[in-house]
């Protein structure tokens, strides 16, 4: 047995040399990472729009490319609703989100048997919301609970819950689930 069983190690840098040895194949990989800014596209700075890109999109690309996964495990990179549809002042949120999306299906082809899956949530309450000012953030939740068929906003297990079922499903790859309590629908 193991002197580390029941408990959690972060190995940084483990994609090759030390770090591999010490780190060795993933049962599975779960990319939550991504900051996209909010604005409109000919007002949001061309500067934020690629640091958005290159954060989300291309942080997982490149964690999909480093990260060593044993065939039989999962690969679960989380995107976003807006992939499919977008709303105002969120054109390059939809665009990162779609191309996480597309990412997935063609990984799932060239990474095959390994599974590789997208969780798309909707809005959620969690601390991603803390930086706006609290009457608005309450409105826009409002305002979600009024629109969504659910009748709520979306919390952080809810999508946990999404990710455990791709991750667990053996039969699940280059699919993606929508986690927005109807959101793309409504």
């Amino acid at each position: 047995m193991s002197a580390y069983a029941d408990q959690r190690v972060l190995v940084v840098g483990g994609t090759s040399g030390v770090g591999l040895a010490t780190a060795g194949e993933f049962d599975h990989v779960v990319v939550s990472v991504g900051e996209t800014p909010m604005g409109r596209v000919d007002a949001l700075p061309l500067a934020d729009a690629y640091a958005a890109m290159d954060s989300k999109f291309w942080g997982a690309y490149r964690i999909a490319r480093s990260v060593r996964v044993r065939p039989s495990g999962s690969l679960t990179l989380l995107a976003g609703y807006l992939s499919q549809r977008p709303g105002r002042d969120s054109a390059l949120q939809s665009a990162i989100n779609a191309a996480l999306e597309a990412l997935v299906r063609g990984l799932a082809l060239e990474y095959a048997p390994l599974r590789v899956n997208a969780v798309s949530p909707g809005l959620l309450r969690t601390p991603l919301w803390e930086g706006m000012d609290v009457t608005a953030r309450e409105r826009m939740y409002e305002a979600a609970t009024q629109r969504l068929p659910v009748g709520r906003v979306g919390e952080a297990a809810d999508v946990a819950q999404a990710v455990l079922f791709v991750t667990g499903n053996a039969y699940a790859t280059g699919t993606t689930v929508y986690v927005d309590g109807g959101g793309t629908i409504a």
